[in-house]
């Protein structure tokens, strides 16, 4: 699928309530990955849930509409324990989907293990380790921060890789 786009350009999202990441990840025609933009959407707790989660659906929203990506790659959430901060970032997600749904943009969802072997080549890497791969990868003077960003750029990346290989078999 990508290996024909020009310019192919995937939007990755690390999704949460009271901070999202997002980055855009370009894979150009010679098979470079370059980012034009990336970032993290932040909620403060004072704003109530309600107004939380239109921030994030009016943020997420805008920037699809600006920077139109060709797909939205997101990370799946896998939570252990703590079911009442899992209730909100799932809610969260489900307005970023929201917005991906309603702007006709398909989305690819990745499991973290997912993420870090199509970047690292290991689904046991460490945080450090991808996020130096996702600073490499993109030739970046330093890694993106928040880790929030760095994960959502990560995601973007994976997307592709996964697309091309997907394409491949």
């Amino acid at each position: 699928m990508t290996n024909n786009i020009k310019n192919f350009k995937c939007l990755g999202i690390d999704p949460g309530l009271a901070r999202v990441g997002f980055g855009y990840v370009i894979k150009s025609e010679d098979n470079i990955f370059y980012s034009d933009e990336y970032g993290c959407i932040e909620t403060k707790s004072s704003l109530g849930f309600n107004n939380r989660i239109i921030k994030v659906y009016d943020t997420i929203t805008e920037h699809i509409k600006k920077n139109q990506p060709d797909i939205i790659s997101i990370e799946r959430l896998f939570f252990g324990r703590n079911v009442s901060s899992a209730a909100n970032v799932y809610q969260a997600r489900g307005v970023i989907l929201l917005a991906a749904a309603q702007n006709n943009i398909n989305v690819m969802e990745l499991w973290p293990a997912q993420i870090k072997l199509l970047i690292c080549g290991t689904g046991k890497a460490k945080k450090i380790e991808v996020q130096n791969k996702v600073r490499d990868i993109l030739k970046l003077e330093k890694i993106p921060k928040p880790d929030d960003t760095a994960d959502a750029l990560a995601c973007a990346i994976a997307g592709i890789n996964l697309l091309r290989d997907e394409k491949i078999k």
